[in-house]
């Protein structure tokens, strides 16, 4: 038969919950003892019951036991206190370090824009002075590989507005030839029409005569 599986909350009938406490308490001492021959391991279990009642287990003294948990306890917590001591003074010291790197980038700004100059000794005016020089080769460099983008740039679109306009030629010169073409099929069937009109007998015809003289 598959046993179902227990659901973790508390057991409402006392009777049914006392039973599952002395089937639990029994199987887990088992496995503290089990765990402490096994693997040679130091285990130390203390159980009380609902009603108060104490239930323990320890393959070495639990007083020895209790005290070198607490002693463990004490060092982590000195360790975890020394750890976040260290990382506070980390984060300050960070601050810090950053706070006078603003204020340094503060006044090499107010310096490379002519303000606060007159603390400054001729070595350090050298040194703004060969600051800005080589800001201002960057900034001309840049420069000229924009302007040099841009006349590419143009240069491509005047390539395509010629095409468009030799395209635009080339079309207006097919046409133009269509029409001519036209006017003079249109011309030479005129001609033709008067040609044939020419031809044709104006005025009255001729009277024939019989033998008496008469028609």
């Amino acid at each position: 038969m598959v046993r179902g599986k227990t659901e973790m909350k508390r057991i409402e009938n006392a009777t049914s919950r006392q039973v599952t406490f002395s089937k639990r308490r029994n199987g887990l001492l088992k496995k503290a003892f089990e765990l402490s021959v096994l693997c040679d391991a130091e285990v130390a279990l203390i159980i009380f019951s609902p009603r108060g009642k104490l239930y323990e287990f320890s393959n070495f003294s639990m007083n020895k036991t209790i005290d070198r948990y607490q002693n463990r306890t004490k060092d982590l917590m000195s360790s975890n206190n020394t750890a976040v001591e260290d990382l506070q003074l980390e984060k300050e010291l960070d601050s810090f370090t950053i706070t006078k790197k603003l204020e340094h980038l503060e006044v090499s700004k107010r310096k490379l824009l002519g303000g606060g100059l007159d603390s400054c000794s001729i070595d350090e005016l050298q040194q703004l002075e060969r600051q800005l020089e080589r800001s201002l080769t960057k900034i001309r460099s840049r420069k000229y590989q924009i302007l040099k983008e841009e006349i590419m740039k143009l240069k491509e679109e005047e390539k395509l507005l010629l095409e468009e306009n030799a395209a635009l030629q080339v079309k207006v010169g097919r046409e133009s030839s269509k029409k001519g073409e036209t006017k003079q099929r249109s011309e030479s069937k005129e001609q033709d029409i008067m040609d044939v009109e020419t031809e044709l007998f104006i005025g009255l015809p001729e009277r024939r005569t019989t033998t008496n003289g008469f028609l």
